[in-house]
């Protein structure tokens, strides 16, 4: 919404109607006269067919700061026209030829008295307007017309509605109050608050979210405002406020809340209900007389809270016209509250929706070490489309995917979460790479003609220590390797996922012991300051730099050298969210490693038996060597029962034992209970019974059945 300037406004530029230091409107007001009634309330414009006494003269108050007459306190200070300076639409300032002229104010509304005892503001001394003494304590109110009331209220509204988050409203609420309004002022919201339509269950309960006073050390003379006197002996407004109160059904509070209006605590409901709301005992800090306003917090659907305005005693109390100002900033305020609690839901459903897309924590294969980085393109969008998977395969083999789905909406995060369910799906059927990014093609045109993506699929061996990537038209991965040199590896482009009947190419590459490969998407390289190709190769100086720190002989830390990636991202660098997937290929050596082939037929049982057991004696791990020898024997047997082709047997020594045997039988076993009357099915209930862990998986050409151990 655009704010237009209205012909009565003219606003000082840099001066924030509401800010502490520039809103009080302070004009030296005279001591009343004996038998003279104080000033009450602000004098407001008079309407016409009232009729009031005769005025008082008024006495004109020179600016402290600029020496010109004619000003009433500091006006200028807060946005507004001086009297008689603004438009043909302003109140005029009184002038010396009009000083007797009967003005005429609303009933029951005394004018600013001017008899004796009056001190002109040049007579008053630096010391007291420092301490404030000799002044007198009924002094008037910063806002001295009915337009300043409304350049008040606007400027509030301003500042609520600049506020996007829960504790900005309120935030804006109090500083736009104090001093201004109020010398203090207590938000309390319910706790908690409901959202939307939601019918809330239990009690209600107020929490005090934030409490704003005026400090004392702004009570000092500063750029020709004059200080608010000092009392002698301190009320107790800063230790007013509890933390948590409960509103009882029936009681004084639940009243005063259920009236809406704002009301002064003078009155007798509002003053019984104070000693629920503040404490018992804590009412009688409340100064008395009309200083304090209890203004029910009610949003579109029922009340969230309640603000209670308070005013010192050396200053003059609210007058009925404060209800009207306090009802506007309560129906702002809770406004504004209930819409950034629906805000800060969609913006919570919205992360836990990116959130449970995203692997919650990234698994520990053999021989490859794992670390991920996921930023949003901004704090208030936390959805998008990048992803990023790690998914173990058979044969310790690990595959690395990295994805990023065109858009950053709740629509992009949901086909990314398709699309990852349906990598994570292929991967387990074991397919190589070009044929899993081809079914997320035919998938992705399925979701819909304008689903587009782009993915790079790698599934990395560390028995054979290579790599095989395939790509659909995402940035190319970089490669670390020991010695400090980062390459850009050359893996053909492919077209994105969603053209449809494209073919995809896959690579077979070196994967050292040591080396690091960074998968990432492209708001990582690519932002509205460089093209991505410039953005690739500042990102393989930034990994050549890095390895550097740590020398020739020791690659860098994993999760540090993401944070060193992400650094290179500067504060206009951010126009897209930003998966990365870091890989540190370890290996496994050969020497850890014993292949064999068995030939389907009964003598294969007992040679896996001797051929295991001689690889134990050489690691010596003779201690699980019977272990072994049973639970290989059994699922050795169990796969030449239905095998046609030559089993595999291969153990592998890593952290634990793992034994692994395949087959070219699709069928997965299925672990079961045997009578006591079978002869057989006995043979996983041992394996459950004895491993660690085990599994089976499918594979393109057969099956693998595995299981592992702990070594002693």
């Amino acid at each position: 919404m655009t704010e237009h300037p209205t012909s009565f406004e003219r606003p000082q530029p840099g001066v924030d109607p509401t800010e502490p230091r520039g809103a009080r409107l302070r004009s030296p007001a005279p001591s009343p006269a004996p038998g003279v009634e104080a000033p009450s309330a602000l004098p407001v414009q008079a309407r016409s067919g009232d009729t009031a006494p005769e005025a008082a003269p008024v006495i004109q108050a020179s600016n402290s700061t600029t020496g010109k007459t004619g000003r009433t306190g500091n006006n200028e200070d807060m946005g507004m026209n001086p009297a008689g300076t603004g438009p043909e639409h302003s109140q005029p300032a009184a002038t010396e030829q009009d000083t007797h002229r009967p003005r005429p104010v609303p009933d029951g509304v005394p004018v600013q008295p001017g008899g004796e005892g009056e001190r002109p503001q040049s007579s008053i001394s630096s010391e007291e307007r420092r301490t404030g003494q000799g002044l007198s304590p009924g002094r008037p109110t910063p806002m001295r017309r009915d337009g300043d009331r409304l350049r008040f209220v606007g400027a509030a509204t301003r500042r609520i509605a600049r506020g996007i988050d829960l504790d900005e409203i309120v935030m804006g609420l109090c500083r736009a109050t104090v001093p201004t309004f109020s010398d203090a002022i207590l938000v309390y919201l319910r706790d908690p608050l409901p959202v939307g339509d939601e019918r809330p269950t239990g009690p209600l309960v107020l929490r005090l979210r934030r409490s704003d006073r005026i400090p004392q050390q702004e009570r000092d003379l500063e750029d020709g405002i004059l200080p608010v006197p000092v009392p002698e002996n301190p009320t107790e407004l800063d230790a007013l406020g509890t933390e948590l109160c409960e509103v009882q059904p029936g009681s004084a509070l639940a009243e005063v809340l259920r009236g809406v209006r704002p009301v002064f605590t003078d009155t007798p409901a509002a003053h019984a209900a104070l000693p629920e709301l503040l404490g018992e005992g804590c009412e009688f800090a409340v100064p008395s007389g009309r200083r304090a306003i209890l203004a029910p917090l009610r949003g579109r659907r029922r009340v969230i809270g309640a603000a209670l305005f308070l005013r010192r005693p050396d200053r003059i109390p609210f007058d009925p016209d404060d209800l009207l100002v306090a009802a506007q900033l309560a129906t702002h305020s809770a406004l504004g509250i209930d819409k950034a609690v629906l805000y800060g839901r969609e913006a919570y459903i919205a992360d836990e929706l990116q959130r449970t897309m995203l692997p919650e924590t990234l698994p520990r294969p053999t021989g490859v070490r794992l670390a991920s980085r996921y930023l949003p393109a901004a704090e208030t969008a936390r959805v998008g489309g990048d992803w990023y998977d790690a998914i173990p395969l058979p044969g310790s083999r690990v595959a690395l995917v990295v994805g990023d789905v065109m858009g950053h909406s709740m629509t992009s995060a949901a086909i990314m979460g398709q699309l990852r369910t349906t990598a994570q799906t292929l991967a387990g059927l074991d397919l190589p790479p070009q044929e899993v990014l081809h079914h997320l093609d035919e998938q992705a045109q399925r979701l819909g003609t304008d689903r587009m993506a782009t993915c790079l699929y790698a599934v990395y061996d560390p028995v054979s220590h290579r790599i095989t990537i395939a790509n659909a038209g995402h940035p190319p991965p970089v490669l670390l390797h020991l010695g400090g040199r980062a390459e850009v590896l050359r893996v053909p482009p492919g077209a994105p996922i969603g053209v449809g009947g494209v073919d995809f190419e896959a690579v077979e590459l070196d994967a050292p012991a040591g080396a690091t490969l960074l998968l990432y998407t492209d708001g990582l390289v690519e932002s509205r300051l460089r093209d991505v190709w410039t953005g690739i190769e500042q990102l393989r100086e930034k990994l050549a730099a890095t390895a550097q720190l740590t020398g020739p002989d020791h690659p860098p830390p994993l999760e540090a050298l993401c944070d060193e990636v992400l650094d290179m991202l500067g504060p206009g660098d951010r126009d897209d969210d930003i998966a990365l997937l870091a890989a540190r290929f370890d290996g496994i050596a050969p020497s850890d490693v014993a292949y064999w082939f068995l030939e389907p037929e009964d003598a294969a049982p007992g040679r896996a038996r001797r051929l295991a057991r001689r690889a134990l004696s050489r690691w010596g791990m003779e201690d699980l060597t019977d272990s072994v020898e049973l639970l290989v024997s059994e699922v050795v047997t169990n796969a030449v029962r239905y095998a046609t082709r030559p089993v595999t047997l291969r153990l592998l020594r890593t952290d634990v034992l793992r034994c692994e045997v395949g087959d070219d039988v699709p069928q997965l076993p299925r672990l079961r209970q045997a009578r006591a009357t079978d002869e057989g099915g006995r043979g996983l209930y041992l394996v459950n019974r004895l491993a660690r862990r085990w599994g089976a998986t499918r594979l393109s050409t057969g099956k693998v059945v595995w299981f592992e151990l702990n070594r002693n």
